[in-house]
């Protein structure tokens, strides 16, 4: 097939699958009033393949074969930077919020093609030529991919055979000739529910008592015994006038269950090799931060563009301290453009595939992350009380109430009231609703938190050398 049209991709998704929303089971997922929501939103990757606008950048062309660039293994720098600059693309027609639907998934791909490479280099050919064979079968059916990493963990101090149920981490509880069956659960699982596969991953490294839990594989997302028990946050209803973002889009997260799922062998890309199940995970979130950094660039711009669109509409544009705050939000969102731009650039080559520079990533992930917080604070200032004390969208249709707020809700000159509302409602979703509490939320936590990003971006620095210039120059021999 190749590639797939939006309405191909949601008929797809009518397969059967066990959904389940606020405990009850979800019949379709496409016209659920919430989950169709972020179906909606997940078409976004699929026609931007069909807009001429981004046909080039979202499509590879191999001789009379074309497929998604998600697919495609980056080979050098450039791969890497158009692979980035597809994700800003995707996320800035999603409104600032990321469609993930074959972002994470390819992200997973690549991290197994590398380890695939290594471990038959150590004498086990048959995890590489599965992973060849399923990255084949996504890429040529254009299919939606998910990946359930992170477990559920139980007690964070202990290993998975040390928790009080042997459950808190995924592992083989039997094996078969024809493949094993896995028992556990996985959290913070993105896109799941209208996904069309699920890759599973190693959330860390594996002791030698921990073999049963060093487990890769990926299954349909209908598979029997497979539950997504979605998370209800942010799934009240919105007003469009009142929400212009989270009204029309939105991505579902999952408490992912394995009660007893069967994965045949040609499915399964690590099983006990605990010496690779750690080297995995790390790979996965080296292309996955430099995923995240990508996906974060429209945030950074609605930022600066919304901090410096409601400041001319209040009339302060002109003031010093508000392009002091205007020049805060530009470096922030240069600095870390640039930074993952250089990642691209300084890319090394591993097993045949371009890894972005894991120091610069972690250290774009971390700025970002280590001043979200600050850039919010500084657009809210420029905004005003108004982005929680406005009269709502039917006080602007009310015959009681119209003349009221279209009178006194002016700002600027130009600026008449339902401008100016529509300017705030958009920082006000932004930064002070459920949408803008759950971007905070993953500012802290996606793609890994503040200690793992400082503690990859630690042992990626050459201390070493450094400090041998300092105590040269002390006279150090």
């Amino acid at each position: 097939m190749g590639l797939k049209t939006a309405e191909q991709y949601k008929q797809s998704l009518r397969d059967g699958r066990a959904v389940f929303f606020r405990g009850e089971k979800v019949n379709d997922v496409t016209t659920h009033p919430v989950i169709g929501i972020a179906v909606e939103h997940a078409c976004i990757d699929y026609r931007l393949a069909e807009n001429q606008q981004y046909r080039e950048l979202a499509v590879i062309k191999d001789g009379q074969t074309e497929y998604s660039r998600y697919f495609h293994l980056p080979r050098n720098g450039e791969d890497l930077l158009k692979r980035s600059q597809l994700i800003a693309a995707s996320t800035r027609e999603g409104a600032t919020l990321v469609v993930l639907i074959k972002e994470i998934g390819s992200d997973a791909l690549l991290a197994l093609h590398i380890i695939g490479e290594r471990m038959a280099a150590a004498g086990k050919p048959q995890y590489r030529d599965r992973i060849r064979k399923y990255h084949q079968m996504c890429r040529d059916n254009d299919l939606a991919v998910a990946v359930a990493q992170t477990d559920v963990k139980g007690d964070r101090a202990l290993g998975p055979t040390a928790q009080e149920h042997p459950d808190y981490y995924v592992r083989v509880v039997e094996e078969r000739p024809d493949g094993v069956v896995v028992r556990g659960a996985k959290v913070h699982t993105s896109v799941s529910t209208n996904t069309n596969e699920v890759i599973v991953l190693p959330t860390r490294a594996m002791r030698p008592e921990d073999k049963a839990y060093a487990i890769a594989f990926a299954l349909p997302i209908n598979t029997p015994g497979l539950k997504l028990i979605a998370s209800p946050h942010g799934s009240s209803k919105k007003d469009p006038f009142e929400h212009p973002i989270s009204a029309r889009h939105k991505m579902m997260e999952t408490l992912t269950v394995f009660d007893d799922v069967f994965v045949p062998h040609d499915r399964i890309f690590l099983n006990g090799e605990i010496d690779f199940a750690g080297l995995l995970a790390l790979t996965f979130v080296r292309f996955h931060r430099f995923t995240a950094v990508s996906y974060k660039l429209p945030l950074l711009e609605l930022l600066a563009g919304a901090g410096a669109a409601v400041a001319e509409a209040n009339g302060i544009a002109r003031a010093n301290h508000v392009r002091d705050k205007l020049t805060h939000l530009a470096a922030y969102h240069t600095t870390v453009r640039g930074l993952i731009e250089h990642a691209a650039a300084t890319c090394t080559i591993e097993d045949g595939i371009a890894v972005p520079n894991t120091l610069i990533t972690n250290v774009a992930k971390y700025h970002f992350a280590h001043n979200y917080h600050q850039a919010v604070q500084i657009v809210q200032d420029l905004a005003g009380g108004l982005l929680v004390t406005a009269p709502a969208a039917e006080d602007f249709t009310s015959e009681a109430t119209r003349a009221y707020v279209t009178k006194y809700l002016g700002g600027a000159k130009g600026f008449d009231a339902e401008t100016r509302m529509r300017l705030l409602n958009l920082v006000a979703d932004l930064t002070a609703s459920e949408y803008g509490g759950y971007q905070e939320v993953l500012a802290v936590h996606a793609e890994g938190g503040f200690e793992a990003e400082k503690l990859q971006a630690y042992r990626e620095y050459d201390f070493k050398s450094v400090a041998a210039y300092a105590r040269k120059l002390a006279g150090i021999g």
